[in-house]
This record gives structure tokens, sequence and C-alpha cells, in this order.
């Protein structure tokens, strides 16, 4: 079934607010982007996953001025798969305050609250090889 465009740009900002809360230290307000049961999944950078909004919330306090002075999102796709959920793919820069960059990969699956759309279950994935580390064989 086709997602409406309300909610498809609905879930588009909701993926694009993400950064500025975060960069604006608005930690207080991840209840707007996440549900409350939402599983952040670190493992790809040997990190146990994060459940609940809480525990986001205080890995982003304790990483402190490790964290990056801007999050940029782009490349955002919304799919509604056979089952009905709705999955969000996008890329994010991270830039640090020494200059540095960095890319990953946000697999999102969203879900309808009554506070509006919300991420359930947020994958991020570190970019570090050209072509997803694919080469041409023979």
């Amino acid at each position: 079934m086709p997602l409406a465009l309300e909610d498809h740009l609905a879930i588009t900002e909701l993926v694009s607010l993400h950064g500025h809360l975060v960069d604006d230290g608005s930690l207080d307000r991840l209840e707007e982007l996440f549900t409350s049961d939402v599983v952040y999944d670190l493992t790809d950078f040997g990190q146990e996953p994060l459940l609940g909004v809480a525990a986001i919330r205080e890995a982003a306090w304790a990483l402190g001025a490790a964290n990056p002075v801007a999050h940029h999102v782009t490349n955002v796709v919304v799919t509604v798969s056979a089952y009905g959920r709705v999955q969000v793919r996008s890329k994010g820069l991270g830039i640090k305050a020494d200059g540095s960059c960095g890319s990953v990969s946000y697999d999102d699956t969203v879900v309808r609250t009554a506070g509006g759309w919300r991420i359930s279950h947020r994958k991020i994935s570190p970019r570090r090889t050209p072509l997803g580390g694919l080469t041409k064989s023979g």
C-alpha cells in the first residue's frame, strides 16, 4: 500500500529533525524522534544496542565533546515493506570539532503513534569502504 504524501513528508522531516535536536543539545526532546522502547543498534561500532530514549540520551551525554558538532542527513528513501512496515534508509555525515568527517547509513523502522511518526528501530552502519566493500570478480 502506498504511503500518503503527507506521511512521506512527515517521515522525512522526522529523520531530518534528529541532527537539529542533537546538534543543538536538545536531548530532552528525543521523544519527538523515537518511541519510548526504541532499539538504537550500534553493533557495527562494536557496542551493544541502546534500549529506550533514556539510554540514547545518556550515551550522548557520556560522549560529551566527542560528539559531532554537526549531523547532516541526506539521501532519504521511504518505503513500505510487504508487511506494511515503513522503512527509511538515509545517509549521515558527522562533522567533528577538529573538522574530520565520518559517514554512516541509517536504517530505520518508523511507526505511527498518537504523537505522530516515530523511529522504533535504528541501525547505524559506518561507511568505510567504497562500493560497500564489493569488488569486481573475474
